[in-house]
């Protein structure tokens, strides 16, 4: 799974807060598929997914959305 962000400052912001949480995180550029204002994105595993939104939802962390791959891309999922 991916999130992206319109922002690098939010990016950030999230990877502190997701770490903080003991989430597995990756950082990566964000894929040419996604329309985003961030060059940053936060890959995780699926399975924390749930885990993700409450963290996201709780503190406000503005996102340009949730993404999961799809063999034509990526396909942004509700919050």
């Amino acid at each position: 799974m991916l999130i992206a962000f319109d922002s690098t400052q939010q990016a950030l912001r999230a990877e502190m807060l997701l770490e903080y949480a003991d989430i597995d995180i990756d950082i990566r550029p964000t894929p040419k598929e996604i329309t985003a204002g961030c060059a940053l994105s936060i890959e995780f595993p699926d399975e924390r997914l749930d885990t993700v939104k409450d963290v996201i939802v709780q503190e406000h962390v503005e996102v340009r959305g949730i993404f999961k791959p799809v063999l034509s891309g990526y396909e942004q999922i509700d919050l």
